[in-house]
């Protein structure tokens, strides 16, 4: 890369660590329990809105798995949301009644609180419907592995965003608060996949899978990228760029190895397309606080108006970790 795009992304890096201290005025803090984090415990940072019937499984599944403090950003939520979230003992939550969109789609906020309270420790950034699956996560817990990435000189780890789903139309099965959405959302597209390598920032941009064939199938360009780095040993001049598809300084993309071989890497179940969905994708079509002037979400409700069936003869049903890795979705690497 020359040295004058390298200065650009310098410069560019540091035009969004200055955005996040500005728009961290438009943070309010409900409940701050920071004070309790260890120096080496294991963060998970969060934006959301009225996402109350996902929560009770979400921090069951990440407490299981090693995460010791959760950080919030409530973006004025009126579903019990943020009551829910005061009351658990292992989160700090802010709330903002601010736009998500000139938030950056609320990556702003999480800047900021990463730069403040996330360096030096392994930090999850995912959204309430994603979950980390990983090499071994049977039978190790997330901090197993980032020991392991600590050891190896490693300080960030990408995965594919798997969209996951039912089989039959999605408001056939109804989703109870509480309940693990896989026992519903089970299968997902092994193939159907476009990789393409962004030259900027070094990142992979992953497309396809369900949305793409379904909600883009004329334009699989405009679906909805897959790649992402959700898992990273945070220093306070870090920053993410995009969402959490892609990093400054651009060295923390490369999650792949470009000499033919294969990088520990793992995958984001995405727990989209349960029965609640048609209501959430109408309410943020009306927001249109997404990107692209929320066009994802308005192909989202025009597809939902068919009640589609996202399952296909080429669909596969979930199984375990290893099932991914044998597909290709995901690899062990070195780590055994």
């Amino acid at each position: 890369m020359r040295a004058i795009q390298r200065y650009g992304l310098r410069l560019r890096r540091r035009r969004f660590r200055l955005r996040s201290m500005r728009k961290s005025r438009e943070l309010l803090s409900v409940v701050d329990r920071t004070a309790m984090v260890r120096p080496d415990d294991l963060l998970c940072f969060v934006t959301l809105r009225n996402e109350m019937v996902r929560l009770p499984y979400f921090l069951e599944y990440y407490r299981d798995r090693g995460i010791a403090h959760f950080f919030f950003v409530d973006n004025d939520s009126t579903d019990g949301t943020r009551e829910y979230l005061t009351a658990q003992p292992d989160c700090s939550v802010w709330t903002s009644d601010a736009s998500y969109k000139r938030a950056r789609f609320g990556m702003d906020w999480l800047n900021w609180l990463l730069m403040k309270y996330a360096h030096g420790h392994w930090s999850l950034i995912v959204d309430p419907d994603e979950f980390l699956v990983y090499p071994f996560c049977d039978s190790r817990p997330i901090p197993a592995l980032t020991d392991w990435l600590d050891a190896s000189s490693v300080k960030s780890f990408g995965t594919m965003l798997l969209d996951m789903y039912p089989k039959g139309p999605i408001t056939l099965q109804p989703y109870h608060e509480g309940q693990n959405p896989f026992e519903i959302a089970c299968w997902f597209d092994a193939g159907n996949y476009m990789i393409n390598r962004n030259k900027q920032f070094g990142n992979l941009w992953i497309q396809g899978g369900p949305r793409a064939r379904l909600f883009f199938p004329d334009k699989p360009e405009r679906a909805p990228a897959l790649n992402k780095i959700p898992l990273v040993k945070w220093n306070k001049y870090y920053t993410f760029a995009s969402s959490t598809h892609m990093l400054l300084p651009r060295g923390l993309n490369l999650v792949y190895d470009e000499w033919g071989g294969e990088k520990t890497s793992g995958v984001l179940m995405h727990a989209k397309f349960l029965d609640t969905f048609s209501d959430k994708a109408s309410e943020e079509l009306d927001r249109r606080q997404h990107y692209a002037n929320s066009h994802e979400y308005e192909a989202y409700y025009q597809g939902l108006n068919e009640d589609p069936n996202l399952w296909c003869k080429w669909s596969e049903r979930y199984i375990n970790w290893r099932q991914l890795e044998i597909l290709g979705l995901m690899s062990k690497g070195n780590w055994a």
